[in-house]
This record gives C-alpha cells, structure tokens and sequence, in this order.
C-alpha cells in the first residue's frame, strides 16, 4: 500500500536541520522527495562528523551521523545555482513540483530568479515554503541563525537548566536542537494544510516559517504562565512550574523521574511510599498546595525514595499507576521492550555500508503504513535518474556533469 502522500512531489532546496527535517517528515509519509544539492560539497551536516557511517571495509564514508538523521527517504541531485543551466533544470524540477523547501537567506533565491513569484509563474499551484531563523519581514530578516542562538533569543534558556544558587545552575540549552526539530514539523504541518486548501482552491502558496516564531509559539505553558500573572518564569531545574511532585528523584543505584498529574496519583504514590498520611495532609492534598509547599513535600519522597533500587520504585509505581520512569541512557532506550516493540530502530539497505541503522517515523497508519526503503541518499546519487525523468539524454547529463552544472 503506498504511503499517504505517494502522489506527492517535493522540491527540497534546503541544508542543514530544519527545513531538511520537514522534507524527511514528507518523504516518509511516501512524497517523492528530491533534495538538490551543491556539486562536490553538499549539505553542510555531511560533513559535521564524527561519527561517520562505516562502508564494509570499515573506513569512513563521507557522510555524518548529523545528516543522516535528517534525509532518509529522499533522492539526491547536485546543482550550481551559480550557473544558468543549474538554474533552468531547478525550474523544470519546480514546474513537476508540488512543495518547494527552502532555507536561503532572504533574497538570495530571488537573486537566481527562483522566488516564489519567479517559479509560481511556471507553476502556479506550487506550495513555496521558506524557513529562515527570523521570517521573510521584521528588522532581523536578513540575518543567520542556528538553533543555539534562537533557544538563547527565544527565551527557552531562561527557564531550562538548574536555578542559579544551586550547584550547576544557569542557562541550559536542549539535548537536542529542539527549534530546528520544531520548525521543521511547523513547515510540514504548514505546507499539508496548503496542500489541503489547493485541493479546494486549486491556488498554491507561499509559506513563510520563522524559527523564533517558532520558538515563540513553543514557550506555550511558560508564556502564558507570565502573560497571565505578570510574574518572569525562572529555571527552575527538573521541577515542574506547576504541577508536583515532578522532579528528578535519586534511588539507591540510580535515577527516576516522578510525573505525577492528579491529586489521586499523588494519594497513589503515598501509599506507595508507605506514607497514606501525606495525601490527607492540607499541606499536600491539593495540587495548589502542594506547589506552594513544595520544599516541605520534595525531602520527604526524596528521603523514601533513595532507600531501595530504581527498579524497585519503578515497577512499584507502574502497578499503581502512577507515572514515573528511569533515567535512560541512548542504548538504553533503545534496548527497552516498548521502542523495540514499536520498531522504532530500523535497518535499511545501504551502497556502501550494506545496511544503515535509523530511527523511524512516529507516525503510525493503518490503512497507508509507512515504509522506510530508502536511505539517506549519497551525495548526486540520483542525479542522472532524476535529470533523465526531465527528459534529458545521457549525453546532455555528461556535458552538465563536464562543466560543474550537477
């Protein structure tokens, strides 16, 4: 059964991490996704390694564990935009196109003749999308940014990491590049609904998707929190603003996290811990309270807690049903028997390396399942498929190759 979007073309202009995270999601909802990129280099993150993929003989390929994170499923072309025949083939690929992903700097593609009113007049459903760190309008258009920077700008640093009188206190930044992931879903989402409404109108679209909007629209409870009341939201370390007990906890060989969410699992919870008294205490009974008590409460299941092992606790407080869980490291979240269940570790056929390990989609259907049979693609490996479905001959691909145009 094809995926859900099988009949769907995207043009993927874009590098590094969030405009590429968008294409991956589209292709493995099953588009035929075609990534172009520069002749010789590539995307950036191919080359932000180590690690790099091993081929057979164990040596390394070119390319990084950051890039394949980012473009299965896609197939790759090389081509100068510099050169006007990298720049008419662009425009035959957009005119065959019904998404177009994108992450230049303001202008630069209007530059080459290939903006969103450039290719709408070849292809007037086309559904543009550009992503950019801060829009296409506003004082800061024109400049870079990286997600680093916008987690800084955005606000999410000041209430991520430890408070500032405790050891380790200060600014954090995520694990992971948390706005470049967002963003990318934003486009996504933005440019299926466009793709929703041209069935409707039968007119495409020009998306314009900003990563500190982005990060804006992310702060979500945070934001609120001081819209509402006024009051600037602190780092506040594990503990949860509003609800409690949720905090980090140590056991006597390791770490879980405590999420409990109603005034019952929090009654659950003290008969788990041996101390029912705690739930009918006026100081705790109530989520309110417990929140305005919390340096009461916190030594209290802490000092339970640490006296028997990780395991111990967590299989304690899932019969209960109450929500908690350990601290994984990467392997061993991929060795718990949920991931493994879900299949979200996959192996696919690789040409160099035999087969590439990746995570899968989320994304689960049952009537269209998703497939994942293409790995991230080599750098031009399908520049001569692609250019020949253009209808261009062999030997016209061998004078483009001669003179640096793929």
């Amino acid at each position: 059964m094809p995926g859900p979007l099988s009949h769907v073309r995207v043009l993927d202009l874009s590098r590094i991490l969030a405009a590429p995270w968008a294409g991956q999601i589209l292709a493995d909802l099953g588009a035929d996704v075609i990534k172009v990129e520069r002749p010789g280099a590539g995307d950036d993150t191919r080359g932000w390694g180590p690690p790099f993929l091993k081929a057979r003989d164990g040596t390394e390929t070119r390319d990084a564990g950051y890039y394949l994170a980012v473009n299965r499923g896609k197939r790759s072309i090389t081509l100068a935009l510099d050169k006007p025949e990298g720049r008419r083939i662009v425009r035959e690929l957009a005119a065959r196109a019904d998404i177009l992903l994108e992450n230049y700097k303001v202008g630069t593609l209007a530059k080459f003749g290939l903006a969103y009113d450039d290719l709408k007049a070849v292809n007037p459903k086309l559904i543009y999308c550009s992503v950019t760190g801060f829009g296409q309008t506003g004082p800061r258009r024109e400049q870079a940014a990286y997600d680093f920077m916008i987690q800084a700008m955005g606000g999410i640093m000041s209430v991520t990491g430890e408070r500032d009188d405790r050891p380790g206190g200060g600014p954090q930044k995520v694990g992971v590049p948390i706005l470049d992931l967002m963003t990318g879903m934003y486009a996504a989402v933005a440019v299926l609904a466009a793709l929703a409404r041209r069935e409707k109108t039968g007119a495409g679209e020009y998306v314009d998707i900003g990563m500190l909007d982005v990060q804006i629209a992310a702060l979500a409870n945070q934001a609120m929190n001081y819209l509402v009341s006024g009051q600037v939201p602190r780092r506040t370390g594990n503990r949860h603003p509003n609800i409690q007990p949720q905090d980090v906890f140590a056991c006597a060989d390791g770490d879980i996290v405590l999420a409990v969410g109603s005034d019952g699992q929090f009654a659950k919870l003290c008969e788990v811990l041996g101390k029912p008294a705690l739930a009918r205490d006026e100081r705790f009974a109530k989520n309110a309270a417990r929140v305005r008590n919390l340096d009461a409460l916190l030594p209290l299941v802490a000092d339970t807690l640490k006296r028997k092992p990780r395991k111990h606790w967590v299989d304690a407080l899932d019969a209960a049903g109450v929500p908690c869980g350990p601290i994984n490291t990467i392997p061993e979240v991929f060795e718990d028997p949920q991931v493994k269940h879900r299949g979200m570790r996959i192996d696919v056929p690789h040409p160099l390396a035999g087969t590439v390990p990746l995570v899968a989609s989320p994304m689960r259907f049952r009537e269209a399942p998703l497939k994942h049979e293409r790995p991230p693609p080599l750098l031009g490996e399908h520049s001569a498929e692609i250019l020949r479905e253009l209808g261009i001959g062999d030997a016209e691909i061998e004078k483009l190759r001669a003179s640096g145009v793929v």
